[in-house]
């Protein structure tokens, strides 16, 4: 399929779930193999947080902006409800908390796609341009694998960009992440994401770290749509920061064609579920905390 038939630009905000380590270490301090009831313990958060989303809906969220990203992992049963109830779906690809990318099934992975039948398939990739090239090109290998199957596919293709700065790079700038994020970040997204389009990993959607320029975004934006790409879109990520930046990013990026929502996870959800899980909230309560925070940043996109 040639790269200008590929393409998803039509509004999307994305409440992603996926989390599988952090959930397991983070939330609930456990650590894997774990037992069937762990299993089910983790899956019943998210139900919650799949709660919330449906109540955000049910409050006056557009369907058809709206989607969940959810591990099967954890979420099955959420993944098969929200398919039948015909909302967007995207189900992670790679395994999780590996600086490698690689298929959570192997080879199998195209079964477990086809199983769940998801609007997007995701991955989330570390990808530095100035980092190990042989990591690089092993991943870009990989990577065009799925690109290649998908674009045969009815599903789409999601691609999480994370482009963390290597020893080299934060020893330039004294090991102030901040002004690695300002002044270095941007132009490695932009040359990482030409490295991938040119090894022929054609994503109908790219998921973007926070930007803090609106020219960094409109290079994003130029640069993912290049080549007849005209109809690739652009969300923006979360990546656990809190609600005051991620207001800055959603509010810079919202006013940049080609951005089209955003998908912000932690932010959301993390505290009400800390709050849940340490008793000083109940289950309502935080369905209606995540529910109120998700709409909010679907509001702040819709103003623009």
């Amino acid at each position: 399929m040639p790269p200008g038939s590929r393409g998803y630009d039509r509004a999307l905000y994305i409440q992603p779930f996926d989390h599988r380590g952090s959930f397991q270490s983070g939330l609930f301090g456990w650590k894997p193999p774990l037992s069937d009831a762990q299993t089910a313990e983790i899956a019943g958060s998210k139900q919650i947080i799949y709660d919330g989303f449906q109540a955000a809906l049910a409050a006056g969220v557009p369907k058809d902006k709206a989607g969940i990203l959810v591990d099967e992992q954890f979420g099955a049963a959420i993944l098969r409800d929200a398919r039948a109830k015909g909302f967007v779906t995207a189900c992670p690809a790679e395994k999780s908390g590996q600086e490698e990318f690689g298929f959570e099934y192997g080879d199998d992975c195209a079964r477990h796609i086809e199983a769940f039948d998801p609007t997007f398939c995701k991955v989330l990739v570390r990808y530095n341009p100035e980092g190990d090239r042989a990591l690089n090109q092993r991943q870009a290998g990989h990577l065009k694998r799925l690109s290649d199957y998908l674009a045969g596919s009815p599903h789409r293709f999601m691609f999480e960009l994370l482009v963390p700065a290597t020893k080299p790079q934060l020893d330039k700038l004294k090991g102030d992440k901040k002004a690695y994020d300002l002044e270095l970040r941007p132009r490695l997204m932009v040359e990482a994401i030409g490295e991938l389009q040119a090894s022929g990993v054609e994503p109908d959607l790219w998921k973007i770290e926070g930007l803090d320029r609106r020219e960094d975004c409109q290079a994003i934006v130029r640069q993912a749509r290049i080549g007849g790409r005209d109809h690739v879109g652009c969300i923006v990520l979360g990546r656990g920061e809190n609600e005051a930046k991620v207001d800055e990013w959603l509010t810079t990026a919202a006013q940049v064609p080609g951005f089209v929502g955003f998908a912000v996870g932690r932010t959301v959800f993390w505290d009400p579920l800390v709050a849940w899980r340490a008793g000083k909230a109940t289950r309502e309560q935080a369905v209606v905390e995540i529910a109120g925070r998700y709409r909010k940043f679907v509001d702040l996109f819709e103003e623009r």
